[in-house]
């Protein structure tokens, strides 16, 4: 339990954040959100992702074109793309903020407060991080089911399915959750610390003398 100290579980808690963040940023950009792989042609295999779709053949290779228009993009489509657009700027600036609150590093003489809201705000940035990356690929996934099982399809008619990427994104999601929480629990564990510093470190007050108190009695 000696391991478990505020400044080991900060540490801990950016390096799980920092992994989430590159995670979510590559994530972003890769084409592998949905994959679909028709039978009548088992030669090609088609990739989609927020920015571009691709096409994979044994002749040609991978073959990827960028999104034309931007209102021509499925409602879905467009908000997660905003949403992780959102996710990496607001886990950059958790990351950012967490560092400068982190036991060590020198931000300027009688930081303490500062540090401690540098690193609330860090965790709050890295929760809306982890949030906004959980929420575009569990909406993405939910259509895709929806989808793959509506019966007024034909079955022939090839579907959409989950891409390595929706699987990082997950991955990804829940270290910035997790990275975000301890943060918390390294903050609520330097107050603690704090507390009971000042209670070993304060030096005893004077004694002082003490007054005796008499009770005078009525007889009666």
């Amino acid at each position: 339990m000696v391991l478990l100290t505020p400044k080991a579980v900060q540490r801990a808690s950016l390096f799980v954040s920092f992994g989430g963040l590159v995670t979510t940023f590559v994530t972003t950009l890769l084409p592998l959100w949905k994959t679909m792989n028709s039978d009548l042609n088992e030669m090609e295999n088609w990739y989609e992702g927020l920015w571009h779709m691709c096409i994979f053949t044994e002749e040609v290779g991978l073959h990827c074109k960028a999104f034309e228009s931007l209102l021509a993009l499925p409602p879905i489509t467009l908000a997660s793309r905003v949403l992780m657009c959102v996710s990496v700027a607001s886990g950059l600036l958790g990351v950012a903020a967490a560092f400068f609150g982190l036991d060590g590093v020198a931000i300027g003489p009688g930081c303490h407060r500062t540090k401690r809201t540098l690193l609330v705000l860090g965790g709050v940035l890295i929760w809306v991080s982890g949030v906004t990356t959980l929420v575009p690929v569990s909406l993405i996934a939910y259509v895709m089911v929806v989808e793959f099982w509506d019966e007024s399809l034909p079955d022939v008619m090839p579907r959409w399915e989950y891409g390595e990427a929706m699987f990082s994104a997950w991955f990804s999601g829940l270290l910035l959750v997790v990275g975000g929480t301890f943060l918390f629990v390294a903050v609520c564990m330097g107050d603690h610390e704090a507390r009971q510093r000042k209670e070993i470190f304060t030096p005893p007050h004077e004694q002082r003398p003490k007054t005796q108190h008499y009770l005078k009695t009525e007889v009666l």
